[in-house]
């Protein structure tokens, strides 16, 4: 019967013993709602910014609210490591949800009171930001901690999925609603998908591992210093960090060169973002599927396969190809998240994963604003496409470094 065979397929697929866990399927459906109130945000943040910043200075102010959203995240996941590195996957998870709920509904609560400054808005979009990287590390770590290893893999890349899902479906939906009730709107949608996000934590996962049992004494910087003690995970850090860097020019990049030298329209570069957006979600799709791969090989591969793919914007292609082009790199993009995760998850110990993960999501949030900077001077310097250009090479040269290196240590390996 073909309804036999559809379930034949489905129970086959590696991502089925995820969504049938009976915590995570309690779990994931409010992890992409909140996922796409962020998609709705990050168009609804600067929305807000523009409307409240003073005539003059919008550009500065529209920076500094996106800047705000995301960097504090960084300065959590080092201060609050003694706090929270004894925590459980679910807690952290749930502790970021709460906090942003909370400074997020803040927002459009003051704004209807009309007591909204631009200098409360920044306050309260840091605030929400800082437990990010814990937030995160919590995802994973929950994962680690009711998946068996095999399903590590399919369960990373159900976070991939929606990640990638929400900036395809997020923005549009926060241009339909900010046309409605305006941006505060979309801001207040957000901090629901928290707020139910927080109570699912609580209600389908209150003690998913011994959570009030400290794992460890560790301090601040416990999650760096283990990385640092252990080549394989400096190693990959150090990757993470070089991959992320690179692709920080691009997202400053291709606009500048659809508006000034291809001549383009908003539409044309909303058609490049959509391209990976699609690209990446069909990557996401596709990770589970990689579980019988090589990590190490397979991820060092993306890093190469992205920087190839990029290669055809920086080098003048049609219009067509690049959009095909940045299409593909969307799909090698989506599985890198997943598998450096897997390869963190079976190199540190469960002691260590938490602090191990933020101290990955840390480094993470730095690298794509630290890469946007050296894109607005580089951009300006040698022009757009020749920045595309650069970052391609320097992706594909990055990978092909570390692939030397992973070469060199198994040789070494096998010769011991």
């Amino acid at each position: 019967m073909p309804s036999e065979s559809v379930r034949k397929i489905v129970s086959s697929s590696p991502y089925w013993p995820v969504v049938r866990h009976p915590v995570l399927r309690r779990i994931l459906p409010g992890v992409g709602l909140s996922y796409i109130g962020d998609g709705m945000s990050t168009v609804a943040v600067t929305w807000l910014a523009l409307e409240l910043a003073p005539e003059g200075s919008r550009g500065t102010w529209v920076a500094v609210a996106a800047v705000a959203y995301i960097l504090p995240g960084a300065l959590g996941g080092i201060l609050f490591g003694r706090l929270l590195s004894a925590r459980s996957g679910a807690q952290l998870a749930g502790w970021d949800a709460i906090l942003r709920a909370t400074a997020l509904g803040l927002i459009p609560v003051m704004y209807v009171l009309d007591a909204l400054s631009m200098g409360l808005y920044i306050a309260l979009l840091a605030a929400s930001s800082l437990l990010h990287a814990w937030g995160t590390a919590g995802r994973y770590t929950l994962l680690t901690e009711v998946l068996q290893e095999r399903h590590h893999l399919a369960g990373n890349a159900v976070i991939t999925i929606f990640s990638e899902f929400a900036t395809v479906v997020g923005p549009p939906v926060a241009a339909l609603l900010i046309a409605w009730g305006g941006a505060a709107t979309v801001i207040a949608v957000d901090a629901a998908t928290f707020a139910l996000l927080a109570l699912t934590y609580r209600m389908a996962a209150p003690r998913t591992a011994a959570s009030d049992t400290p794992r460890s004494q560790a301090s601040r910087s416990a999650g760096f210093r283990a990385i640092l003690g252990d080549r394989r995970l400096s190693g990959l850090l150090a990757l993470t960090f070089g991959y992320f860097l690179l692709f920080g020019p691009v997202l400053i990049a291709l606009p500048v060169l659809v508006s000034e030298e291809l001549g383009g329209s908003a539409a044309m570069l909303a058609w490049y973002y959509t391209a990976f957006g699609i690209g990446s979600v069909i990557g996401g799709l596709i990770t589970g599927y990689l579980r019988n791969w090589s990590l190490w090989p397979t991820t060092i591969g993306i890093v190469i396969g992205f920087g190839a793919a990029l290669l055809p914007m920086g080098l003048g292609a049609p219009t067509a190809v690049a959009l095909v082009s940045f299409g593909l790199a969307g799909l090698i993009w989506a599985p890198y998240a997943a598998t450096s995760t897997v390869l963190f998850q079976r190199a540190a110990t469960p002691q260590q994963l938490p602090q191990v993960l933020a101290a990955r999501g840390t480094v993470m949030i730095v690298s794509v604003p630290l890469g946007n900077m050296i894109g607005g001077p580089l951009s300006t310097a040698i022009g757009a496409r020749q920045t595309l250009l650069a970052s391609a090479i320097a992706t594909v040269l990055l990978g092909l470094v570390a692939a030397v290196v992973v070469l060199l240590r198994r040789g070494r390996a096998a010769a011991a």
